[in-house]
């Protein structure tokens, strides 16, 4: 009689099923402030505000320091390094900030993608070398949940089998230490919206993807009760011709969960993929309105989506602080009633319906 091992303890698997169970609750979702120096340089030289660190622990303050009402339907967010081991102005540590108000502190922990020799410009990503004693550290400091970015590309010849089984593994591997080490690992295999593929494409690409990951998955013997998806919508390419509605997209996408997804999940937390802030709130709305079985909570992940607005009101200037704090309530707000699918659109903003779309994307 075949024999198997418990990898986690049942008290462990509580504690990561709680917790991601948290993060997916009615009307919740994530706030992805994660963003690497570099693309965070980017996001204020569009606003002409210096990328130094001063700077982006004030913006990361603006967000971290909004009404306390925001954590209605904000319950995780994400951060990066340098940002978890900052400080407010009054001398309080932002994952104390998030906690106070009842937002769970998560960390982005891998080191970013590089080149997958072998393949026609695919990648993986790096970062497990080391990363068991740094979720080790994440969570005795504070962290309760991570992430780790995968990306795949669709192009004549990709995803090819090598791209989509290397980064199935990379994401089991590191949901396994996260598991290990007492963080819910969020597992984001994004299929990049670059490229003029029609939706059928994508939605046969993002199904590959996930089949290949959750096989992954099951073959680590990560707990599934106790991890969260960070998948792609699936929509057309950037530069297809075709205008797809809302109701094609969320058909498409919930298709693609239904054949690929186990029931197991607690929640999906889509990323926002480069779709203007309306267009990602939308989305989600026409997704958790699309009849048929959806056994998870369907909820965001959203960076840009939910911080374009915000940026632009802000300005880098301490008199629009409020202005920006302002702007996440009503993004935030919005995602919320999405995630119920109960938002009817319309949520202005300074951003609102700008296309936030950045070919080849990288955090």
């Amino acid at each position: 009689m075949p024999m198997f091992n418990q990898y986690l303890t049942r008290a462990e698997e509580e504690e990561l099923a709680r917790v991601a169970n948290a993060i997916v609750a009615p009307g919740k979702g994530i706030l992805a402030a994660d963003e690497s120096t570099g693309t965070m340089g980017k996001r204020l030289t569009q606003i002409n505000v210096e990328n130094t660190e001063e700077n982006r622990r004030l913006y990361r303050q603006l967000l971290f320091t909004t009404d306390n009402t925001v954590a209605n339907n904000i319950s995780g967010v994400i951060l990066f390094h340098e940002t978890f081991y900052q400080k407010a102005d009054d001398g309080t540590p932002f994952v104390e900030v998030l906690k106070t108000k009842g937002i769970i502190p998560g960390i982005k922990v891998d080191k970013g993608v590089v080149p997958l020799g072998g393949t026609d410009e695919e990648c993986t990503t790096q970062g497990l070398d080391g990363l068991a004693e740094r979720c080790a550290q994440y969570q005795k400091d504070g962290a309760q949940f991570a992430k780790w970015r995968c990306v795949l590309k669709i192009k004549s010849h990709c995803p090819s089998y090598q791209a989509m089984m290397e980064n199935a593994n990379v994401l089991a591997r590191y949901a396994s230490i996260c598991q290990k080490n007492g963080l819910v690992p969020i597992v984001e295999p994004e299929v990049m919206p670059d490229g003029d593929h029609d939706l059928e494409t994508a939605q046969r690409v993002t199904e590959q993807v996930l089949a290949f990951t959750y096989k992954a998955l099951m073959d680590h013997h990560v707990y599934l009760e106790g991890t969260l998806l960070k998948p792609n919508m699936v929509t057309a390419g950037q530069s297809c011709t075709t205008k797809y509605k809302p109701q094609d997209v969320a058909r498409a996408t919930v298709q693609a969960l239904q054949r690929t997804v186990p029931s197991a999940v607690p929640g999906i937390t889509f990323l926002s993929g480069g779709q203007s802030e309306e267009d990602a709130s939308i989305h989600l709305d026409a997704i958790n309105k699309y009849s048929g079985r959806k056994p998870w909570s369907l909820t965001f992940s959203f960076g840009r989506a939910l911080q374009a607005s915000v940026l632009k009101a802000w300005k880098g200037q301490a008199d629009g602080v409020k202005a920006g704090q302002e702007q996440l309530l009503i993004r935030a707000k919005a995602n919320g009633d999405a995630a119920m699918g109960q938002y009817g659109g319309g949520s202005a903003g300074t951003a609102t319906g700008e296309s936030l779309f950045v070919a080849n994307h990288a955090y």
